[in-house]
């Protein structure tokens, strides 16, 4: 067991070093690069063969869902019949550890000719790639993480760090927001926080309320029926409180004659509330911290527009 952890932190630090390692060496081309796609009117085009396209398949997704248009373009398939996806403003990024393979040579031409810019993001400075690139990031590694020195580890990892690391940069340069990445991501869980307020999950219904001076069988019936285990309670369209099925348990604790109680006797006064154009999540976040179920809902009048509850958030797939 202690040759498996042994091996297993060597792999680690193998990738750790490779990455440590080209921090310097391309920061200045960086700058440059980052600059260029801030200016160009056209998209990113990525391309690769093997192993490094499926890490620019990576850098694609990562271009697109943080606000900067991507296409993933695969290297054998652009010089049999996709090379049109090119357009003439497009920058052309390009993946290879050695920058010497048969498609790439066949590739770089063309691009060439087209005129476009073509970034390379290689291994071996002196390649064919790097030779024709007019920008160079360079990702040497001294060995693969593999015990063979053959498997793509540490190359692809060091390309998979770049990639991110141009994305991040366009994104803060950009002033991506966190609304902005809604925007891409209005499925699964991560786009339904940030997109989802309570007003879409609320439903459209006769939300419990009564009066203070309400009597506390009424109370009961309505917190009964509306199946929310709570109601609002209301006076001149305010909330001055809420009574909820614990509360009616400690009613019961506290006095033994409770039916000529009303709704102010035993409501608690200032109850949490959201207004409903707030973000979802957060009505979980206040329950969470209150250790409640339920919240008040209000509109931009400050007046009670519903209820939500911990199952509608759970429902709607929110957490």
């Amino acid at each position: 067991m202690n040759e498996i952890k042994l091996f297993f932190e060597s792999v680690l630090e193998i990738e750790a070093q490779a990455i440590l390692k080209i921090k310097s060496i391309n920061t200045p081309i960086i700058e440059k690069i980052v600059d260029k796609i801030l200016k160009s009117k056209g998209r990113i085009i990525v391309t690769g063969i093997g192993k490094s396209a499926i890490i620019a398949q990576k850098f694609v997704a990562t271009l697109n869902s943080t606000g900067t248009s991507a296409i993933f373009l695969h290297a054998a398939d652009a010089i049999h019949g996709d090379l049109g996806v090119i357009l003439p403003d497009d920058i052309v990024f390009c993946l290879s550890k050695s920058g010497n393979t048969p498609e790439i040579k066949v590739l770089v031409p063309l691009i060439k000719h087209a005129g476009n810019c073509l970034v390379a993001i290689v291994g071996d400075s002196s390649s064919y790639l790097a030779q024709h690139a007019d920008y160079i990031i360079y990702t040497p590694v001294e060995r693969e993480a593999c015990p063979l020195n053959l498997a793509p580890t540490a190359s692809t990892t060091v390309q998979l760090v770049v990639c991110d690391a141009i994305a991040m940069t366009l994104l803060k340069l950009r002033g991506f927001t966190a609304e902005d990445f809604a925007r891409y991501h209005p499925g699964g869980t991560l786009g339904r926080k940030l997109y989802m307020r309570v007003v879409d999950i609320i439903e459209k219904r006769d939300y419990p309320q009564v009066m203070p001076e309400e009597n506390i069988k009424n109370v009961i019936i309505e917190i009964s029926s509306k199946r929310l285990g709570a109601t609002a309670v209301i006076e001149n369209n305010k909330v001055v409180g809420i009574i909820t099925d614990g509360d009616l348990r400690r009613m019961l604790e506290k006095h033994d004659n409770f039916l000529n109680l009303k709704a102010k006797d035993i409501m608690t006064k200032e109850p949490k509330t959201i207004f409903a154009d707030e973000h979802a999540v957060n009505a979980f976040y206040i329950m969470e911290k209150h250790k409640i179920t339920q919240l008040i809902v209000l509109n931009e009048k400050n007046e009670y527009s519903g209820m939500i509850h911990l199952h509608d958030i759970l429902r709607a797939g929110i957490v």
